[in-house]
């Protein structure tokens, strides 16, 4: 498999943009609430820790059977960015798999964002030789469940790091 570049992906109301290392002043921002941080831990990056972690992310995976595609999520009728989405595209015997995840800002959760973004994702990653799409979930976080439920993804009674295998196989 070659390495999978992120391209834009447009929806109704959001576009899915390639993560660049310009997108972190605005993005610290959008996730500066200590409070995103419940189900994974840690607690906001400043502009400067953000801005090398997406050096490192744009560098790309050093395992040439894998990429890191990661996008941020941008509402079409403000251009604001809002939140991200990632997929690890990892090749195997069959084509490839994706492990996804998504975060919102605060300010714009219940709104739909999420579930709008993890769909074009996984619609996205339909379209490339992926297989099989996961996602780990934090067993109390409801709304992550719900996002990848809408998206297409399945609990599994799998376990890793304290979350739940989610799965979608897609074809």
């Amino acid at each position: 498999m070659t390495a999978v570049r992120p391209e834009p992906i447009p929806t109704e109301r959001l576009i899915l943009l390639p993560l660049q290392v310009s997108h972190a002043d605005e993005m610290a921002a959008v996730l500066s609430d200590p409070a995103l941080h419940a189900f994974i831990g840690g607690a906001p990056d400043t502009a400067d820790a953000l801005r090398a972690r997406y050096e490192r992310w744009s560098a790309g995976s050093p395992d040439p059977a894998e990429s890191w595609c990661n996008w941020v999520i941008r509402l079409r009728d403000d251009a604001c960015l809002v939140g991200t989405v990632q997929a690890t595209v990892t090749a195997d015997d069959r084509g490839a798999t994706a492990e996804i995840s998504w975060v919102v800002g605060t300010p714009w959760q219940g709104r739909g964002i999420a579930t709008e973004a993890a769909r074009g994702l996984v619609d996205w990653l339909r379209q490339l030789p992926v297989h099989t799409v996961v996602a780990h979930i934090d067993p109390d976080h409801r709304a992550s469940a719900a996002v990848a439920t809408a998206a297409g993804l399945t609990a599994t009674d799998q376990w890793h790091d304290g979350e739940i295998r989610w799965h979608l196989t897609t074809g």
